[in-house]
């Protein structure tokens, strides 16, 4: 994942005769010579020290787009720096201490990855190449991520124009930013949720809006973010939402967003098969779906071969 004309601030190490050999320094440009070299030599992967790790995560991150746009590296390689990068910047979100407000660095950084992976995601063996990647074990940014993920794949089999995408997927991608205000023994909890408690994480759509009010969003991504919990029946929260009234991006992350909770392990319920969630959805939350979008969601799992 070394491109040439770009300068890394790690060290590149290879291993020979048993150890490891310096290749090029920190700061050192790495060129079309350097690439060339190994691959000539037949030199398929790189080291690079623990202690610098975070500075080659900076690098894969800022050169993502070029990464996934490589037609030459296969799609399993693409789809495992793009999880593993795109997880990283959401992490860096939900383990970190935020000021009331999201910083604006962190919604860059967001901001960069949706963009990068629009056109990846809308390749026909994107979600089959990820699929390996995405993981059973239920955390709130790898949710996110997993939500991201399923909406654009799904939002992929509608007309919805460039722009419209990236805005929705931005959405998707940050519409459980308000959980970072939501105390982690209520998220985690394993039993049954007081009313208060259930209160308390019923708040956090309007969290998430109040976090991002100082940020350029267009009126998609907020109402990803505000409304991802309405029902096509009413019953939804925060506004009650119904039918046609809620946008067509939004009941396509509400499809998504149960179909991952359902397929990974939560502090309170182990991880459904696939076809036992989409099977759930079908008879016992129907009232509450948008079923158009559902029968999409399953068009696309099936052709990634997920189901």
């Amino acid at each position: 994942m070394l491109f040439p004309d770009t300068m890394g601030t790690f060290s590149v190490y290879l291993w020979q005769g048993g150890d490891f050999v310096l290749y090029t320094r920190s700061g050192q440009q790495f060129t079309e010579m350097h690439r060339n070299r190994l691959h000539g030599n037949g030199v398929k992967e790189v080291y690079v020290q623990s202690g610098e790790k975070s500075r080659y995560d900076a690098y894969v991150e800022e050169n993502l787009g070029r990464i996934l746009q490589d037609d030459s590296l296969p799609a399993s390689e693409r789809s495992r720096v793009f999880y593993e990068a795109s997880s990283a910047v959401v992490q860096d979100i939900f383990v970190s201490k935020l000021p009331a407000t999201l910083p604006r660095a962190h919604f860059d950084r967001v901001r960069s990855i949706v963009s990068n992976s629009i056109e990846f995601l809308a390749h026909n063996d994107s979600l089959s190449a990820l699929a390996p990647f995405i993981s059973h074990d239920y955390k709130t940014y790898t949710h996110c991520m997993h939500v991201f993920i399923f909406t654009v794949t799904i939002l992929n089999t509608f007309s919805l124009d460039e722009t419209e995408l990236f805005e929705c997927g931005l959405g998707a991608l940050l519409h459980d930013v308000g959980k970072t205000r939501i105390p982690r023994k209520v998220l985690n909890k394993r039993g049954s949720l007081t009313r208060d408690e259930r209160r308390e994480i019923m708040n956090h759509p309007m969290h998430g809006i109040s976090m991002c009010t100082r940020l350029p969003l267009s009126q998609n991504t907020i109402n990803c973010i505000l409304f991802h919990h309405e029902k096509m029946d009413g019953s939804g929260y925060p506004a009650g939402l119904s039918g046609p009234d809620i946008p067509l991006p939004v009941r396509v992350i509400a499809v998504a967003d149960i179909y991952d909770a359902l397929t990974t392990a939560r502090p309170y319920a182990d991880a459904m098969a696939p076809y036992e969630a989409l099977t759930l959805m079908r008879h016992e939350m129907r009232e509450h779906l948008d079923m158009t979008v559902f029968k999409r969601l399953v068009a696309v799992l099936g052709g990634a071969e997920i189901i």
